[in-house]
């Protein structure tokens, strides 16, 4: 029977009542009406129940979702108490009493995790309060995720025409607000390391790597006459005597090295001091950028690396991309982490001009075949790229290089910056909480 029926049975049956003159009918009518009344006003609290719960469900999936963010750096006193205040934030049913929040962290396996939340409570009846004062209610939710720890490279290109445009400055700025959403991302210890590898034709290692055995310094010894003067025009690693050139002494060395043999120059392959082609070649160029930063959690050695770059010399893309690669392979010389489902490697590469200068050659196409190798071998092993292109470079090579199309950035000014590292800087934090 629908709802016209319903309403016409009861029209005629008010109406029957309305002419019916005899008493019992009346009688009848009244004693009907008690099971009538009482099955709508149970509707009407069963509705109010059902609207409760609903409203509760909501909360306690909003709270889980929103704790699940803290819930494994909590005490159990403190989730119960988070819980609780998160929950009746988005619970707006002041009619529900006596509202119980029951929350149960569970870690799943290691870097993966639960967090189950259960509500209860009553609601006051209203018709039904003749024989039930209440109708209890209750909902459960449960989210899972794994917390993924971040290896970051920052690729920075660091030559002379990073001077102009403000891009420098702007760079440092927009790296430290990388560095702070980052830090703050990290719950715990080695959740975020990050390396940083200025570059410019080399990339300097450091001088303090002076006797490691991945350093090679047969170029630097300069054999067969490189020090003569007609085939050595930069003498930044030379001494003259009475005009007869010779190499400096290794302590002299300012701890930049260039592309490896190729084609180790694009690879991460471990160095290996019984195969000079995997190891770094000493060059004294005359404009080494700031050492790099092997990977680190030390943020304020990370800032004061960002505050000691400064621009100068040539453009080798290829290098700098190249060591950014070698700063997150789990092999000599850096000794990364091996690869793990809950971590994520990740390489930034800026640069703001084409490759002009590399150990092999000073064309642009053949320099930047190398690094588009580097490129494909470094997404080849898992690990995600973004490009940055600020004001010049070339555009096509570093849009092919990113992992995908929107993680390459087109700057066109320099002020820019700071909004795109923030940009990818929350997206990298974001990838750390995963359902």
């Amino acid at each position: 029977m629908n709802g016209n029926h319903i309403l016409q049975w009861a029209r005629e049956s008010l109406n029957r009542f309305r002419r019916d003159q005899t008493g019992n009918v009346a009688m009848t009518f009244g004693i009907a009406m008690i099971p009538i009344i009482a099955c709508v006003g149970s509707a009407v609290d069963y509705t109010r129940a059902a609207s409760a719960r609903t409203a509760m469900q909501a909360g306690l999936d909003a709270a889980a979702l929103m704790l699940s963010k803290d819930a494994q750096s909590m005490t159990t006193a403190q989730l119960e108490a988070k819980a609780a205040d998160v929950f009746m934030a988005n619970f707006n049913h002041k009619d529900v009493e006596g509202i119980v929040v029951t929350p149960t962290f569970a870690t799943l396996e290691p870097g993966r995790f639960s967090l189950q939340i259960s509500v209860s409570g009553r609601v006051p009846t209203t018709f039904m309060g003749i024989w039930q004062d209440y109708i209890d209610i209750s909902a459960s939710g449960e989210a899972v995720w794994g917390i993924k720890r971040l290896e970051l490279a920052l690729a920075l290109d660091n030559t002379g025409s990073m001077s102009s445009s403000n891009k420098m400055t702007q760079l440092k700025a927009a790296t430290k607000v990388l560095l702070t959403t980052l830090q703050n991302a990290a719950k715990k210890a080695e959740d975020v390391r990050i390396s940083i590898v200025p570059f410019a034709t080399d990339v300097n290692v450091g001088t303090n790597n002076r006797t490691a055995s991945w350093i090679r310094w047969d170029e630097w010894e300069a054999a067969n006459g490189t020090c003569s003067r007609s085939s050595y025009t930069s003498k930044s690693r030379c001494t003259s005597n009475n005009g007869t050139w010779t190499p400096k002494s290794k302590s002299n060395w300012n701890g930049c090295v260039w592309d490896r043999d190729q084609n180790h120059d694009v690879t991460n392959t471990e160095t290996s001091s019984g195969t000079k082609a995997t190891l770094y070649s000493a060059h004294q160029d005359d404009y080494c950028p700031v050492s790099m930063m092997p990977l680190t959690d030390d943020w304020a050695k990370l800032n004061a690396k960002v505050d000691a770059m400064k621009p100068d010399g040539n453009t080798n893309v290829t290098i700098g991309l190249q060591m950014a690669f070698q700063t997150l392979s789990p092999v000599e010389p850096f000794n990364a982490s091996a690869p793990k489902n809950d971590l994520d490697k990740v390489i930034i590469l800026l640069t703001d001009g084409e490759n002009t200068e590399s150990r092999y050659s000073t064309s642009q196409s053949s320099i930047d075949a190398r690094t588009k190798l580097a490129c494909t071998n470094a997404k080849a092993a898992n690990i995600k790229i973004y490009t940055i292109r600020v004001i010049n470079g070339n555009a096509s090579l570093l849009r092919e290089c990113a992992t995908k199309p929107d993680m390459y950035y087109d700057v066109q000014n320099a002020n820019q910056l700071t909004t795109v590292f923030g940009t990818i800087a929350q997206n990298l934090a974001n990838l750390r909480l995963v359902k």
